[in-house]
């Protein structure tokens, strides 16, 4: 295990702070622009077929996470520490709750993720290629492996090297497949509106007179996929150690972030609507690629399947540089193995967090399907982003003297609006999946007994109290 190789700074944080505002910025952008706003549509069309329900649902997504990134900005300003939603967590309801959050990470949230935008990159790779991704490559007994699975496979280990080797080579790669996948999506929804058509199957009415009877149940089973497609929004707090001047960065690239992932989400679903009318949405499951054959033809469909593969290894790569940070965080804490909190001396990198996320990830998406693991990453991660966000109004009772650069705008109301909507969309899914919510809950829940055994274990091996002599 590595010393620490700087003193900690008034935080209490030892990684060294290279992120800038537009690095800061472009690991949040490129953290959620990737698989979501190019496959999800199409399972968002199949049980909300009402456009303007279709459009309203995004709209609230939009709202929610801008509310959540509001709430987020005034703890990570306060709180500007690698781990994120864990130190927030942490300092407002304790170190039980931040440990369970930190094995969600472990064995539901993070791998979950992985495996999901891992297999959306390799997916379209594939695709771009001329190869099936749904072709067998390997069978394991009952396991069959699929082409996307192994190239996916693939991909987890490449960012997980290029982060191996330090943040500063992990944001550089980043910073460069975020210009491409803002670029390469506002293309796509100028060229759409300049160059396309309204479809021909529209109604007299014009896009937003396809109307259908949509139940309160679906719509908030599609918010899921929906606020999967927005995720992203909340990694940089993770990274928030690594981010120079983070008092006023942080909240700044918290909220510009957010902001363009909005504007760049509702224009592309416009543009969607626009030229593929909702019903035929519903089977468009590659529904960026239907919209480029439409506009410049065959060629568009490769043009964009390369775009949105670039895009989601930028996902993939955001994610890998965020996440390993909760380990880090929470073995400083003494509640992951110590060995986590190695420092390379030469990279700054706590590489071994890296290759444990490298190898879980690698794990699941060779067992899992990219639906299973999409919902979930959701249900894993919720419960403890409603947490940290009611934190905001436990740390202003009991922390009223804390230093806070930013405070949230709207508050109380603001912070409300995201615990509301947490509530309505994991209470829907706990009614209409409940195995499945019931499976995830469950793994989190098994970390309270490894907790007490680890408090009784630390209790048990602590040193004697020194003896003084008087």
């Amino acid at each position: 295990m590595s010393a620490p190789l700087m003193p900690a700074d008034r935080w209490g944080e030892r990684l060294i702070r290279r992120l800038g505002l537009w690095s800061a910025v472009a690991v949040l952008v490129g953290s959620t622009i990737g698989s979501g706003i190019f496959r999800t549509p199409a399972s968002v069309a199949q049980r909300i077929d009402d456009v303007p329900l279709f459009l309203l649902a995004w709209v609230v997504g939009a709202v929610v996470v801008l509310c959540g990134a509001l709430t987020y900005s005034e703890l990570a300003a306060a709180f500007p520490r690698s781990g994120g939603v864990y130190v927030f967590v942490r300092e407002s309801f304790g170190r039980l709750p931040a440990f369970l959050f930190a094995w969600a990470e472990l064995w539901v949230i993070r791998p979950g993720a992985y495996g999901a935008i891992g297999i959306t990159a390799s997916a379209y790779t594939l695709r771009t290629l001329g190869h099936d991704p749904a072709a067998i490559i390997a069978t394991l007994g009952p396991l069959k492996i699929g082409a996307e699975q192994l190239l996916g496979a693939g991909y987890i280990i490449l960012v997980g090297t290029v982060n191996f080797f330090g943040i500063h080579r992990g944001a550089v790669l980043q910073n460069l497949s975020t210009v491409f996948k803002v670029a390469a999506l506002a293309l796509l929804i100028l060229v759409g509106f300049a160059l396309g058509s309204p479809s021909a199957d529209l109604p007299a009415g014009g896009i937003f007179a396809q109307r259908a009877a949509v139940g309160l149940s679906p719509f908030l089973l599609a918010m899921v996929a929906i606020l999967w497609a927005y995720d992203g929004w909340a990694d940089l707090a993770f990274v928030g150690g690594e981010v120079v001047n983070p008092q006023k960065i942080l909240p700044r690239a918290l909220l510009i972030g957010t902001a363009t992932v909005v504007v760049l989400y509702l224009g592309a679903n416009l543009v969607y609507l626009y030229l593929i009318p909702i019903q035929q949405m519903k089977h468009a499951e590659l529904v960026a690629a239907d919209v480029a054959q439409l506009v410049i033809g065959p060629a568009g469909v490769v043009v964009v399947s390369a775009a949105i593969a670039v895009s989601t290894f930028g996902t993939l790569n955001g994610s890998m540089m965020t996440a390993p940070r909760i380990f880090f965080a929470a073995a400083e804490d003494g509640l992951f193995p110590r060995f986590l909190t190695r420092v390379d001396p030469k990279n700054h990198a706590p590489t071994a967090a890296v290759v444990l996320m490298t190898v879980m990830g690698v794990i699941f998406i060779l067992i899992r399907r990219f639906t299973a693991l999409a919902d979930q990453f959701i249900i894993g991660i919720w419960p403890f982003y409603a947490l940290a966000v009611a934190g905001v109004y436990v740390l202003r009772r009991t922390q009223p003297g804390l230093e806070r650069p930013y405070r949230t705008w709207g508050y109380p109301f603001v912070p409300l609006v995201f615990l509301v909507a947490a509530l309505f969309l994991l209470g829907n899914y706990l009614v209409r999946e409940t195995t499945s919510f019931a499976v995830d809950i469950g793994i989190i829940l098994s970390g309270v007994p490894v907790y007490l055994l680890l408090l009784w274990w630390r209790q048990r091996h602590a040193p004697p109290p020194a003896i003084t002599m008087c």
